[in-house]
């Protein structure tokens, strides 16, 4: 199954946002990153479902593998 990658990261605020490589445009915030990823879904829902309504393409997940390295 493929997937949508989402990236998460701490605002200046303290707060965070979240976006998508393959969904330009898509983003959300929020406090933390449990609530960031949850705001991210729904976010990702309307966007897709917009381009629907609109008969615009909506484009496939190209994310092959996603990797934390840490150092």
């Amino acid at each position: 199954m493929k997937g949508y990658a989402i990236i998460i990261e701490r605002a200046d605020d303290g707060g965070f946002g979240a976006w998508s490589p393959d969904l330009p445009g898509c983003v959300a915030l929020a406090d933390s990153p449990e609530e960031t990823l949850a705001e991210m879904r729904e976010a990702m829902r309307f966007h897709i479902e917009l381009l629907r309504e609109m008969g615009e393409p909506v484009p496939a997940p190209s994310t092959v593998e996603v990797t934390l390295v840490t150092l």
